[in-house]
């Protein structure tokens, strides 16, 4: 792995399709994460396009680095959505067995973030927001409003736990 801006990742996908998916299969080995088309049952996150913008998926997990002030690295979230003048970074998951799910993945989406508003390129984009997906559990419950909150007041950035990205 080596170092890039988000914004020319190697790994990238392009769709304007009303639905589609994205996807990240379990390590080993690690791989990307990917925008699919067609194979829903794969789909952890589903993203609803319905005015059918043309909608990049940038895969950051496994194809950056990002290190911190102190030279470790820092965790990284699965990718982000760009179209017009939103950004959306986004975190993968199938995990249950973890009473603690959310905060690791609050972590790894914060981190992300910090590094990407660093870039010249972060501040093009005006609409900011964040998800996290969990196929096995994809309905938002009312309780996490503190922690949305408290994402938004550290990022600038709009969190859902949700696994349906709505597009608009």
């Amino acid at each position: 792995m080596t170092p890039f801006s988000f914004f020319n990742s190697p790994k990238q996908y392009i769709s304007s399709r009303q639905t589609f998916g994205l996807c990240d299969k379990e390590p080993p080995p690690h791989l990307p994460a990917y925008l699919d088309e067609n194979n829903g049952k794969d789909w952890i996150a589903v993203a609803e396009n319905f005015y059918q913008n043309s909608i990049k998926f940038v895969a950051l997990d496994n194809c950056i680095t990002l290190s911190r002030t102190d030279g470790k690295q820092d965790k990284c979230c699965d990718g982000m959505l760009l179209y017009n003048s939103t950004i959306i970074f986004v975190e993968l998951t199938t995990r249950t067995d973890d009473p603690e799910w959310r905060k690791e993945k609050y972590k790894q989406l914060c981190a992300t973030i910090k590094h990407c508003e660093r870039t010249e390129e972060a501040n093009t984009y005006k609409i900011k927001k964040a998800y996290i997906a969990n196929s096995s559990r994809p309905k938002f419950k009312a309780g996490y409003g503190t922690l949305i909150n408290r994402f938004l007041t550290e990022t600038g950035y709009v969190l859902r736990i949700q696994n349906r990205i709505e597009i608009v």
